[in-house]
């Protein structure tokens, strides 16, 4: 891997981790695309770098984390069934999915279908104004099963979590700050998990690489993070979904066919 390589990823992690894209996708296929070789230093990258982004969430929300343990209790009720799915199929995502671009195709252009055909059933563009408080316990860990299926690269954390809240109710602006909520735990224990497991093969220039990749995705999801504050204000997630289409039909011509 080369820093050019490391920049452009960790530009691609910071961008796509919080829409409902799939960062972890967009990370399988521009890998391919930058022709980065695969191993398992580069699944871990995949898996790491997503941290900085997630840093940015705690930046930004850090007076969320001093206002009360009610809301922490709800990010943890949701957090766990990631965390117990993901634990006992970590062997399978890191020899086979995380190695699968063709998987990463058509999970983005199913998603993008679904996410189209959820927004015009949905049809309510403005139920914002909501808050965390709206989402019960059984909520939590309702949208804690839906976040578990996207440990399928390229159907998206983000997709997962805000589509199955809206499912459920709740407004689309409270689900979106659940939905950074909750994967603070989440991509925290993915990278402590995975680096504890595959940290003592790595080099001292892969360790830099990781740390630079960090430090890119941090910054680009600081700012894709008040972006997508904003365009939820006014606007479904609809060309979320047509982009996913695109993306992978893209691929599959040009790339991964």
């Amino acid at each position: 891997m080369t820093i050019i390589q490391t920049i452009i990823l960790g530009v691609v992690e910071g961008v796509t981790e919080f829409l409902p894209i799939s960062s972890t996708g967009h990370l399988i296929l521009f890998g391919k695309l930058l022709g980065v070789v695969d191993s398992d230093f580069t699944k871990s990258f995949d898996i790491a770098i997503q941290l900085g982004a997630i840093l940015a969430v705690v930046v930004l929300y850090w007076k969320r984390f001093l206002q009360g343990a009610d809301i922490w209790k709800k990010v943890f009720t949701a957090f766990l069934p990631t965390a117990i799915i993901g634990f006992l199929l970590y062997k399978i995502l890191k020899q086979y999915l995380l190695s699968s671009p063709m998987l990463v195709v058509w999970a983005l252009a199913l998603g993008g279908v679904v996410l189209i055909a959820f927004e015009w059933w949905h049809k309510k563009l403005y139920d914002v104004g909501g808050h965390t408080t709206e989402i019960s316990y059984k909520k939590s860990f309702l949208v804690g099963l839906a976040q578990s299926l996207a440990i399928i690269p390229g159907v998206s954390r983000a997709a997962a979590t805000i589509v199955s809240g809206m499912l459920m109710g709740v407004s689309r602006e409270a689900i979106v700050e659940f939905s950074f909520l909750l994967a603070v735990p989440t991509m925290a224990a993915a990278t402590a998990y995975d680096l504890y497991k595959s940290a003592g093969s790595f080099s001292f220039d892969q360790f830099g690489f990781l740390a630079l990749g960090f430090i890119i995705s941090f910054i680009v999801a600081v700012v894709s993070i008040k972006w997508l504050l904003y365009f939820i204000k006014n606007h479904s997630f609809i060309w979320f979904g047509v982009y996913r289409i695109g993306v992978a039909l893209l691929f599959f011509i040009f790339v991964v066919r």
